[in-house]
């Protein structure tokens, strides 16, 4: 049988973990809430960024990985929608190298679907 010694320090071990876990979360963010920009495979579609603000980030498990994802603020047939784009994939390295040199329109081509997506640039 515990002694009340015990069950305080058994409590204050378990809170200490507790507070560190939750110092270790992320509080829910809100994200703009725009449709989710969708690309349709082996087909061009045109884009304009929106580089006024930092994009916003996601980072969360996705087939037991890790990942960080932008959520680039987009326009797309006049309608403002957001582009979950995973921060390791090359085309999002190339898309800040282009806004550098002044570009915010792209052109993307979609090929493969899901895990095997690739997004590649058009440049003309």
């Amino acid at each position: 049988m515990e002694n009340n010694e015990q069950k305080t320090n058994k409590i204050e071990k378990e809170s200490d973990w507790l507070q560190e876990e939750l110092g270790n979360t992320n509080e829910h963010e809100d994200f703009d809430s725009f449709p989710s920009m969708k690309f349709e495979e082996k087909k061009v579609t045109t884009i304009t960024v929106d580089f006024s603000n930092p994009f916003q980030k996601w980072t969360g498990e996705q087939g037991n990985k890790t990942v960080t994802k932008a959520i680039i603020p987009v326009m797309h047939n006049n309608e403002k929608k957001n582009w979950w784009l995973n921060t390791r994939n090359p085309v999002y390295r190339e898309i800040l190298k282009l806004a550098t040199e002044g570009q915010s329109t792209f052109k993307i081509l979609q090929t493969g679907t899901q895990a095997n997506t690739k997004y590649s640039i058009i440049i003309e």
